[in-house]
């Protein structure tokens, strides 16, 4: 049996202006809190990521979640809320001029957070519900799917032709590790390849893939000394992004505390993946 048995399309290029996925450019960096904590959290590390980014040559969309629907515990901080939380983000993108991206949840949702932020990412939990793929398609702003950890990559292509029904191509697929037995997540690196075979660019999200579920018994645990080495495995296996989650303070963090890195380490660990994204594409160097 063929584990894809569709023809394979060719890999679209996926613009959020400035900022491009594919077309063999370098590999684009999604980044920032897991939740939009405060204003200034948000201001400070899209500054500092964007300056980061620009000194690599890459480019940057900043993201945060105003509202974390499917935190482990009921007791567990969710966000700012819709309409404090768009606001924070659609100043993010008019101070700063950088894309942002953040989570719907709803249908009902999609209009609001259309009009705030330039992706809209449906969350993993989520990625099979029909009516909010169309929505979201139909919003005309690109799509970021989360791979659940429930699916095999192949099965994006039903996810795919979802959004695709709308018109709307501007699709992206990101992997987060999928559930091996209770309490673990591991990457199956084949999976990028098959996903791209989707005839979409592929992020890998390499915070998210490193949690540890109810590991805190009320909240998720996490493997963070990890995350450099499975950064750079992705990009030599050919990723067209990057999805982290960063934090001035991670023990301080309010979400994914254990999985965030460290704001002041990150241009360490890019600048060697980068290197590799480099050498995969045939690049002369990075920065050139």
């Amino acid at each position: 049996m063929t584990l894809n048995p569709w023809p394979i399309p060719a890999l679209k290029e996926v613009s959020v202006p400035p900022v491009s996925f594919a077309g063999g450019r370098r590999v684009a960096i999604i980044a920032g809190p897991c939740v939009a904590e405060s204003r200034e959290l948000c201001l400070h590390v899209a500054r500092t990521m964007k300056g980061i980014c620009d000194r690599l040559g890459v480019g940057y969309i900043f993201k945060a979640s105003y509202d974390k629907a499917n935190r482990t515990s009921r007791e567990s901080y969710r966000g700012p809320g819709a309409e404090e939380g768009l606001v924070i983000l659609a100043e993010v993108r008019e101070t700063l001029g950088i894309p942002t991206l953040t989570d719907v949840h709803e249908v009902a949702q999609v209009k609001s957070v259309s009009e705030a932020v330039d992706v809209l990412q449906i969350p993993a939990f989520l990625c099979r519900q029909t009516d909010l793929l169309f929505a979201a398609g139909e919003s005309g702003r690109a799509v970021n799917v989360k791979k659940g950890q429930f699916l095999a990559p192949w099965d994006m292509k039903h996810v795919v032709e979802k959004v695709r029904s709308t018109g709307n191509e501007r699709i992206l697929l990101t992997e987060r590790g999928s559930s091996f037995g209770y309490g673990n997540l591991v990457v199956d690196f084949r999976g990028f390849s098959m996903m791209r075979e989707l005839g979409c660019p592929v992020v890998y999200d390499a915070t998210h893939s490193l949690q540890l579920p109810g590991a805190e018994g009320n909240a998720t645990g996490g493997l963070r000394r990890y995350a450099p080495d499975l950064i750079r495995a992705a990009v030599a296996a050919g990723v067209d992004g990057l999805f982290l989650e960063v934090h001035p303070d991670p023990p301080c963090a309010l979400s994914d505390a254990t999985t965030v890195l460290p704001l002041d380490q990150v241009e360490a660990v890019l600048k060697p993946a980068l290197e590799i994204d480099a050498f995969v594409k045939g690049s002369r160097g990075v920065g050139e």
